[in-house]
């Protein structure tokens, strides 16, 4: 994981040099900029950066970071953990719900899927799943944002509180009702996968030897599905929802941009866009621990799941 995240921030630091982007000009302004002194115009450059070599930059940073220091945002003007912090908080309840729902959702209708194999419950849940896998994320929120709060107007258009509301006075049903129309965009999205490969998987169970012997013992179909497909399609199932971390995270970034929803996820966007490289690669790097700890939280289950492996890793 050392590794895995130390290549990651190499390689965010690249594309962060590599981008077009003059931080000068996108923070401060052409016009702004023609009216300044050489001297205001080399404090700017200092600021941002502009006048450092790259891989001094990047030494820097690699540095204060082993330190436990992140740096100070260039955008913000405060600690980035401060503004990881803040921003973490709000998407933490969207993230989590929405990897939730769609692993909960997408299992149910793969098991379903598979155990109506060729019926109209299996042609419809497929035919959902390929319709929503093909969808774009950010044309989903756009479209449940104009149906639920433009033309129904039952939920917030956005925002993850009521404007101009104090922060002491927002209960939390004011921030539950402003994440389901985020973490819903997000459930939908993660749904088709998981469900796609439990129905194969499901298959796969219910055409084997043991599932064949438990019909002929007399099992009905709905214990033979929940006592033998569901311990099936249990590792699989572990997998793709520990893989689906990386998916959620990379699609709360176009969600949060459509519904304003002052994420983890915009704070990246805005961060790329504004050249603040400290708090760019802080948030690469928090996400893609909390990637590859979803594997590794998918490893440790896998002894508890299956007594198999568990007695195979004690030998």
């Amino acid at each position: 994981m050392a590794l895995l995240l130390l290549g990651v921030s190499v390689v965010t630091f690249l594309l962060m040099s590599a981008s077009p982007l003059d931080p000068l000009q996108t923070n401060v302004g052409q016009v702004a900029l023609g009216t300044m002194s050489q001297e205001q115009v080399e404090h700017l450059e200092a600021y941002w950066g502009v006048d450092t070599p790259p891989l001094e930059r990047y030494a820097g940073w690699l540095t204060d970071l082993l330190h436990g220091d992140m740096g100070t945002s260039l955008l913000y003007r405060q600690p980035v953990t401060t503004v990881i912090w803040q921003r973490l908080s709000s998407s933490l309840l969207l993230l989590l719900t929405a990897w939730i729902l769609s692993g909960v959702l997408g299992l149910l209708m793969g098991m379903a899927a598979g155990a109506c194999r060729g019926r109209w419950p299996d042609k419809l849940i497929r035919g959902w799943c390929l319709l929503i896998s093909s969808t774009p994320a950010f044309w989903l929120a756009i479209l449940l944002l104009l149906v639920f709060s433009v033309w129904l107007g039952w939920l917030p258009v956005g925002l993850s509180v009521p404007v101009g509301m104090e922060s002491g006075m927002v209960s939390v049903a004011d921030r539950l009702q402003h994440a389901i129309l985020p973490a819903l965009t997000l459930s939908i999205t993660g749904v088709a996968n998981m469900a796609l490969h439990t129905r194969e998987k499901m298959i796969d169970v219910l055409e084997s030897d043991y599932v064949l012997f438990a019909k002929a013992r007399g099992e009905s179909m709905k214990s033979v599905v929940w006592r033998h497909g569901l311990r099936g399609v249990a590792l699989p199932a572990i997998t793709l929802q520990a893989g689906s971390v990386s998916e959620i995270i990379g699609g709360s970034v176009l969600v949060e941009q459509v519904f304003s929803y002052p994420g983890l996820g915009q704070a990246a966007v805005t961060a790329g866009l504004g050249s603040d490289l400290p708090l760019l690669m802080s948030i690469t790097l928090i996400t893609s621990a909390m990637v590859f700890g979803g594997n590794l939280a998918a490893d440790l289950l896998y002894g508890v799941v299956d007594p198999k492996i568990r007695r195979r890793a004690a030998k």
